[in-house]
């Protein structure tokens, strides 16, 4: 979860790693820190807290040389602090890292033992020890660092520095995301493509246990056999501008925004203008022969996969099967024949979620990915990868990701239900229609973002907010409630409407809050007597309604936000507007960081 950087280039390596982990910060902000040579000689900065502090203290302190390494920390083993801070350094050596060692324990009492000494709480400073006590052995700095990356055992991307060698970085990746970003006698090294957009579009990506010799003029990989391997350069394109705020206060308005226009380019990638079927990328898939699907994921990712359990079986008649990744990996569940095995995940990178695709790897019949990253890890490893076209999201708490995953998944239901038959054409074209309809029913619902405003305003004082939904809209409720946490840091649950009666009744009083996501669908009457019976005990409800819907229940409502029409199909990806809106003017109330929220980070690389 945190980001790495390396340069080997012809200018001033601060400021060029500085900007890099700006746009790394997204995968942690608890410290940050870097490293350089300067005439032979190793020397590092680290300041605790954002980047900026960083920054600070580089105008204060400055850091001469044109190679370095640097680090911004999502804080795993060891409190934030500037001595758990990144670089880690022992002698002649400095590490940044991301991942977890998982022997470290071990190795730990091992170097204490040969008399090392210890400065940090850190996993990560027992392999800068490691890599110095092979080099006080005798071996050189690549024969050192190999050394010690054969007694990790964990999760990691790994760049080293060394005392001396202006022109080396030692790189390896086992588990973390790592990429090598090629300039003219310049060479970057970085946790992901984004990092290095502004100093190269040609990219190698590391696979998985992977070990690189990076030099100003050369790239020598080392695969996990020791084999001396060719690995592609490929021409990335990742547009610059489109990793700034655009005039927004938040990344997060400015993503919450733009999902009219990035759902619009994910409908027209899989529904080309004039055709009538859902067409997916490379060898696509028949799902006529699909006899169970099982849907993995983490966090937003795994609340698209619910609400997209209700149109696989509801539209395509097949079963379906929902997991936390963290949770199916160690459950090893049987995975039976005529099985597709579909796996979400906004960076392609999530531990958990690929540590489960590798468990179905050889007993699904196909391995299926939805990302936002086409040449991730979850992407490369997957028989068919399914890009959502919703590009960089920088704010934490997913919000354009999630609705294109939704738009994705949903189209690839469309899809099964045509193969399987179990839609007319009539039908399918309906459907199509509403899809290609879709981003200006959102735009219209972005239209009510003042009246959100005020809602929130009132949400803001409240220390707990239960949300509420049936059908389709529970998966959104789930998400709605996960937002407000996010960013906000208020208390918040989500219940199916039904099962309010079975516990959560309990907590209703005067002071609860309860949002109600309720479109005035086949389940709408059932929903309004849920609200009912919070209304009987004085609770308070936030009704998310159409205008047939707020018509029908408004009587007695806390406040209502108004949302536009649209087939039952389509309401989770319209709903998630006002969820997110809720939560992003609440936090903003709150004087939250709304972007990079406390104790969270954005791609999930460890365990």
């Amino acid at each position: 979860m945190c980001g790495i950087v390396g340069v080997l280039g012809n200018h001033e390596a601060a400021p060029i790693l500085v900007e890099a982990l700006k746009r790394l910060e997204y995968r942690g902000y608890d410290s940050a820190g870097i490293a350089t040579i300067n005439n032979g000689q190793l020397d590092r900065r680290r300041a605790v807290g954002k980047l900026v502090n960083l920054s600070d203290l580089l105008v204060h302190d400055p850091l001469p040389g044109k190679s370095g390494i640097g680090h911004t920390r999502w804080a795993t083993h060891g409190a934030p602090s500037v001595r758990n801070a990144h670089p880690h350094r022992a002698g002649r050596v400095a590490v940044v890292h991301n991942g977890i060692i998982e022997n470290y324990r071990d190795l730990r009492a091992e170097l204490a033992e040969l008399g090392a000494q210890f400065q940090t709480d850190t996993d990560t400073e027992t392999v800068a020890l490691l890599t110095e006590h092979f080099m006080a052995q005798g071996a050189g700095p690549v024969e050192a660092a190999f050394q010690a990356l054969d007694r990790l055992d964990g999760a990691f991307a790994l760049a080293f520095l060394f005392d001396g060698e202006e022109d080396l970085i030692v790189a390896a990746r086992k588990g973390s995301p790592l990429a090598i970003g090629h300039g003219t006698g310049e060479m970057f090294v970085g946790s992901d493509a984004i990092a290095l957009a502004p100093l190269t579009d040609r990219i190698t990506y590391l696979e998985e246990g992977d070990r690189a010799v990076v030099t100003r003029t050369s790239l020598e990989i080392r695969d996990a056999n020791g084999e001396l391997a060719n690995r592609a350069v490929k021409t990335v394109q990742i547009d610059a501008t489109r990793v700034d705020k655009g005039g927004h206060k938040h990344f997060m308005a400015k993503e919450i925004a733009e999902q009219p226009n990035v759902i619009g380019e994910a409908v027209r990638a899989y529904l080309p203008a004039g055709d009538d079927a859902v067409s997916l990328p490379g060898k696509g898939l028949d799902f006529a022969r699909v006899e169970r699907l099982t849907m993995v994921a983490c966090g937003t990712a795994y609340y698209a996969c619910l609400t997209a359990k209700y149109w696989f079986e509801q539209l395509a008649r097949i079963p379906v099967e929902v997991d936390i990744a963290s949770e199916f990996r160690y459950r090893e569940p049987p995975v039976t024949t005529g099985t597709v095995a579909l796996f979400v995940s906004q960076s392609g990178e999530t531990a958990d979620t690929l540590a489960a695709l590798r468990y179905c790897e050889g007993k699904a019949d196909t391995i299926v990915s939805v990302v936002n990253v086409p040449e991730s890890s979850i992407a490369r490893e997957s028989d068919l990868a399914l890009p959502i076209h919703a590009g960089v999201e920088v704010g934490v708490a997913s919000t354009k990701a999630f609705t294109c995953q939704l738009t994705v998944l949903l189209m690839l239901a469309l899809k099964a239900a045509a193969d399987r038959g179990t839609l007319t054409p009539e039908e399918l074209g309906d459907h199509f229609a509403a899809l290609r309809g879709l981003p200006s029913v959102l735009n219209a619902a972005l239209d009510q973002n003042d009246a959100i405003r005020r809602a929130a305003q009132s949400l803001s004082e409240a220390r707990d907010v239960l949300f509420l939904g049936r059908g389709l809209m529970y998966p959104l409720a789930l998400e709605g409630a996960l937002k407000l946490k996010e960013i906000s840091y208020i208390h918040a649950e989500a219940y199916a409407s039904g099962e309010l009666k079975h516990g959560p009744i309990a907590l209703i009083d005067k002071t609860m809050p309860v949002v109600v996501m309720a479109p005035r669908d086949g389940l709408f009457d059932k929903t309004v007597s849920n609200m009912q019976e919070v209304m009987a005990r004085k609770g308070k409800v936030l009704l998310i309604s159409d205008d047939e819907g707020i018509a029908e229940a408004n009587d007695g409502v806390w406040m209502t936000i108004r949302m536009p029409h649209v087939p039952p199909l389509l309401t989770p990806i319209l709903y998630a507007i006002p969820a997110q809106l809720l939560a992003y003017h609440t936090a903003v109330a709150k004087g939250t960081d709304v972007d990079q929220p406390r104790n969270l980070a954005k791609s999930v690389t460890v365990e």
